[in-house]
């Protein structure tokens, strides 16, 4: 019985990790980056990105986000830049426009979320790692998250 309990608890504070009662917005000055920011989730500084950009982490570390704008100066459109980071093989979620590419899989009991838009010379991205297990608490987080990325 106490193990059942103990497990029930964890279930408990495992599944309340991925509700977002508190957003704002994070800028990036250099390239004109803009993302909601779930700060009730991500409470940590988990590092720097490549380029400019912050890396979150939930105080868990069982899921992390990663805001970051590169250079683009070579002009590569989203499949070629897409090609050029050598993904993973195994995607289950691809989608690339002339503006924008969405990449999603599962690695190691996790969900992997990529969406990178392109304009003004700078490629804007999100990733987001959280566990496939929870992926129903997640897609309001993701969503929300994708759809405000933008460049002003």
């Amino acid at each position: 019985m106490k193990t059942m309990l103990a497990a029930a608890m964890a279930l408990s504070v495992t599944l309340s990790g991925a509700k977002a009662e508190s957003w704002t917005s994070y800028r990036i000055a250099e390239s004109g980056t803009s993302v909601d920011v779930p700060v009730s989730v991500f409470t940590e500084l988990a590092g720097k990105p490549d380029g400019y950009g912050q890396q979150f982490r939930s105080s868990d570390g069982r899921a992390d986000l990663t805001i970051q704008a590169v250079s683009n100066r070579q002009g590569l459109s989203p499949t070629k830049f897409l090609a050029s980071k050598d993904p993973p093989s195994g995607i289950i979620y691809q989608r690339i426009t002339p503006r924008f590419f969405v990449v999603s899989s599962i690695k190691r009991d996790k969900i992997w979320y990529n969406r990178c838009n392109f304009s003004r010379g700078y490629v804007h991205c999100v990733l987001i790692n959280y566990p496939a297990a929870e992926k129903r608490q997640w897609d309001r987080i993701v969503t929300r998250i994708s759809h405000s990325l933008s460049a002003n």
